[in-house]
């Protein structure tokens, strides 16, 4: 028995593998043995996965150094008496661990899924008796039964079947049903060619069959993908490394600030608690406190914003690895196609007839290609359509103005085709009821159907199959005068043709039975056969899916096909939407399938995997470790998935991106995104709003930081010179609170700027700052600090009490902090060029800050809560011309670098 679980029951014929079970299979198993089974081998369950508890996982979101910063300003700001300060930032700590851990909860979530796909129930013989058993409770050996709309309940090696056919599209990504068959296979053979296994929590649609249990719980195909799951790591997104890093960056930098003021002070002679106090003040003017919240509330206007184009985030930070991502790995069905099956050409009587028209809707027509040969003989295409309906199990149906295929795709897109030619099935089905048929068999490669033409006419047998089967069977073609020679090499060559363009190509064929024959037996459609056409059909792109892809490529962004289809069709598919090899190059999509992908080592997997476009009839473990290798030559890896298959894969990748109307709750759990209408222009959509967001979030740190460096800068030149402190701690809390929310929030509403996807995804492994944003940051800090520093000075030299001179440095800050947003609005246009009222919010929150900063200096209360003091009307006028200086020197700042970068050429640019 323990060789049946290798993997490799597809290879044993299935007496062996019902003797290896030791089951007969009129009898089952008894009910002591499978006891005993159960014990050795486990119930049919997925096992929970024991993580750490609750609690200890909310806890460790505060183990992060910006945690620490905030943790401590609240802190110090809660000893300065300011609870409700304390409290906001407290609040911000909060909802921050609370982001991360809804995030982090995903893995469990997506197997939780998966375990509630296995509390089905399951139809099996024991000890010679049929019956209805939850599928928990399954063991190895168990024979069991199916039928159409049952949920395959574990792995089965099937033993028999009689037009059996199961939709596992959730399980490797075929769009086409599997028929089924019991004939052993090659070893080799991939997951998606096995036809005769059943994996657990697929559905079968049609037709009936039994199977032995080879595989239970964790060893079967879908318990395999909720390991992989299990143990796939949870990415940190480049934003979060990069914000990671500079808090620590940040951390240190305050620590050593704070400390060398300390010491400095008390080496001059100050006392220490007076420089303590200091080094308080220092620390809190140089926390951002404002970041973490900005960087919430931007994430989430993303959210919003993603979700009016159709994409709902799952997780914040998956708002910004959008805009970062340099690759994005799509699934072909549904997500670049339409998931319907268009009939696009049809070969008869030697003529070739274009179909228009996409999906199982009948709008459409078809279109000799050329003018007909000979007018004067009748049209074969009738019968070819008519051939493809009554060969056929499928209906189709109409709500809403939308038409959906009950039963196989292929057949729905036959009775589409002949909708096209004037053929209802309705019509051709009563006209020739169906007498018997033989069904699809893998070993056959074709369907057969005896029908009834009439009193005392002959009985007529129709044939749909794969080409090779099909010829070898005809002996003559049906033309336009009746039967003649058949063109063996014509057929292929125009099969060829069908081929490489990605249609999946069917031959159809007849023959007649002698009146009264009311049984079809194999041997009845061994030869002789006359050959009457092809329908070559395909699963159309979306309309809008090319001209999503083009704007990805613009935008620097590598789209690879990653499928479980076949190689000839993926490529055709890619060649169509223009998917091509490394960075977007070249007509010809490289194409890797996973045969070839099995040979690969890692290493040569990372070099193959940058300049290959397609990957065809991939397993969960190649989609798995096609992530990862992309992911090791530093690239942001968005990969798109709705089948059970793909939830590994999506779980590892940067950003997971589900499918909402195809796809599976295990997908759509494991995933950061999620697709309201399943269609690849919708990702393109998102990456745009993406980029918007990122930028924003910059935006708003270029515009914050100088206020955090200029205010530590004002409080180290006060103790370096010895003097008292220009900025209390407590005025400090009020200028980057203040601002932050009525001036800084107001760049989340931003507009997205032009050409944004005209420019390549930035570097994920670059700092979050360049130097050219480094330096405007230190310029406009020491303006500010300069400023501050300055009104301080000459308010008291024109007699102004010490109180009035703080409360005027404020007020600079403040206002020089308002005059430099309008330039923080664009990194390198002017405040003109963006659109002086495409973001009303700026104005809305400018003014909300002038009456704030009003209200802090001239209400009394104010005054005794911040030490403030009014200020004369000459002060007024010395802020305003200082805040305008500074306006001034960043919109020349930056005239000067778009110069400069204009004249170094479009590479420059490009860096920029």
């Amino acid at each position: 028995m323990e060789r049946i679980l290798d993997d490799h029951a597809h290879h044993v014929p299935a007496e062996q593998v019902m003797e290896l079970m030791d089951v007969e299979a009129h009898r089952g198993l008894d009910l002591f043995e499978v006891a005993r089974r159960r014990e050795r081998f486990g119930a049919n369950t997925l096992t929970e996965r024991k993580g750490v508890s609750p609690v200890v996982q909310f806890l460790l979101q505060f183990r992060q150094p910006l945690v620490y910063i905030l943790v401590a300003s609240a802190v110090v700001t809660a000893v300065l008496k300011e609870v409700v300060d304390a409290a906001v930032i407290f609040g911000v700590v909060l909802i921050n661990a609370i982001v991360g851990f809804l995030q982090e909860a995903k893995a469990l979530r997506a197997i939780n899924a998966l375990s509630r796909g296995l509390t089905s129930t399951a139809t099996a013989l024991r000890g010679g008796e049929r019956m209805g058993i939850p599928s928990s409770e399954l063991v190895l050996g168990d024979v069991v039964f199916l039928q159409s709309g049952d949920r395959v309940p574990a792995d089965l090696r099937l033993v028999t079947a009689q037009d059996l056919q199961i939709d596992e599209s959730a399980l490797t990504g075929e769009p086409v049903l599997a028929h089924k068959g019991t004939s052993a296979l090659p070893r080799e053979t991939p997951l998606a060619d096995r036809g005769n296994m059943a994996f657990s929590s697929t559905l079968v649609t049609y037709g009936v069959g039994t199977g032995v249990v080879v595989s239970v719980g964790d060893a079967t195909q879908v318990g395999r993908i909720s390991e992989l799951i299990a143990s796939a790591p949870a990415l940190e997104t480049p934003l979060t490394r990069r914000i990671h890093h500079f808090s620590n960056i940040l951390l240190f930098v305050i620590l050593g600030l704070a400390a060398a003021s300390f010491a400095v002070g008390v080496l001059y002679g100050e006392p220490a608690i007076e420089m303590f106090k200091a080094a308080v003040a220092l620390a809190v003017g140089a926390i951002p406190e404002g970041l973490p919240s900005a960087v919430t509330i931007i994430m989430a206007i993303g959210v919003s914003r993603m979700a009016a184009r159709r994409a709902i985030i799952r997780s914040l930070p998956a708002v910004e690895t959008l805009g970062s991502t340099t690759v994005i790995c799509t699934d072909k069905t549904g997500t670049l196609t339409q998931n319907q099956m268009t009939v696009r050409r049809v070969l008869a009587g030697g003529e070739v007839f274009d179909v228009t028209g996409s999906g199982y809707a009948p709008a459409g027509e078809i279109r000799a290609r050329g003018a007909v040969s000979d007018p004067a003989g009748f049209s074969p295409l009738p019968e070819c359509l008519r051939c493809g309906v009554l060969c056929s199990d499928a209906e189709l149906s109409e709500s809403g103005g939308l038409w959906r295929v009950q039963g196989d795709p292929t057949e729905g897109a036959l009775v589409a085709s002949a909708l096209k030619g004037g053929l209802t099935s309705a019509e051709a089905r009563s006209a020739f009821p169906r007498l018997d048929a033989i069904p699809f068999e893998s070993e056959r490669q074709y369907m057969a159907t005896l029908h009834d033409q009439g009193p005392q006419k002959p009985r007529v047998v129709y044939l749909k199959g794969s080409v090779e089967s099909i010829l070898g069977r005809c002996g003559s073609a049906l033309g336009t005068h009746g039967e003649t020679a058949l063109d063996s090499a014509a057929v292929m060559r125009e099969t060829d043709v069908m081929a490489a363009e990605g249609l999946r190509v069917l031959a159809f064929a007849r023959t007649e039975l002698p009146a009264g024959r009311n049984d079809l037996r194999p041997e009845d459609a061994a030869q002789g056969l006359v050959f009457i056409g092809l329908q070559g059909m395909m699963d159309p792109p979306r309309p809008e899916a090319a001209a999503a892809v083009a704007a990805c490529q613009r935008a620097g962004i590598r789209v690879k096909m990653i499928t479980g289809d076949h190689a000839v069709t993926a490529a055709s598919i890619a060649r169509q939407i223009g998917i091509a090899g490394s960075g977007g190059s070249g007509t010809e999509p490289a194409v890797l399938t996973s045969r070839e992908l099995a040979q690969l080592s890692d290493r040569e997997l990372i070099e193959k995997a940058e300049d290959t476009a397609v990957f065809a009839r991939v397993s969960p473990e190649d989609k798995l470790r096609l992530v990862q290798a992309l992911q090791a030559r530093g690239n942001v890896v968005a990969m798109t998935g709705d089948g059970v298959n793909d939830a590994p894969a999506l779980r590892t990748a940067d950003i997971g991106v589900a499918m909402a109307l195809g796809g599976t709750e295990v997908a759509r759990e494991a995933a950061d995104m999620i697709l309201t209408d399943d269609n690849f222009a919708s990702i393109e959509a998102a990456v745009e709003e993406g980029r918007g967001v990122f930028d924003n979030l910059r935006k708003f740190i270029v515009w914050t930081l100088p206020t955090n460096i200029g205010e530590a800068m004002v409080i180290l030149a006060a103790i370096f010179l010895g003097i008292a402190l220009p900025i209390l701690p407590v005025q400090i809390l009020w200028i980057n609170m203040a601002t932050a929310i009525f001036l800084g929030m107001s760049l989340a509403f931003e507009p997205k700027e032009r050409g944004l996807m005209d420019r390549p995804p930035g570097d994920p492994r670059a700092r979050l700052l360049d130097s050219a944003l480094l330096q405007r940051i230190v310029l406009v800090a020491a303006l500010l600090a300069g400023g501050a520093f300055g009104i301080y000075e000459w308010e008291l030299a024109g007699g102004a009490t010490q109180a009035q001179a703080r409360t005027a440095a404020v007020a600079m800050i403040v206002i020089g902090e308002l005059f430099y947003l309008l330039n923080c609005r664009s990194f390198s246009l002017s405040f003109l060029s963006v659109g002086v009222f495409s973001n009303p919010l700026v104005w809305l929150g400018s003014a909300l800050m002038v009456g704030a900063q009003l209200v802090f200096t001239y209400l009394p209360l104010f005054n005794r809560l911040f030490e403030t003091e009014p200020m004369r009307i000459e002060a007024w006028g010395f802020v305003v011309g200082l805040a305008v200086v500074i306006f001034l020197v960043v919109g020349m700042e930056k005239w000067i670098r778009a110069r400069v970068i204009s004249r170094a050429g479009p590479q420059a640019a490009a860096s920029a």
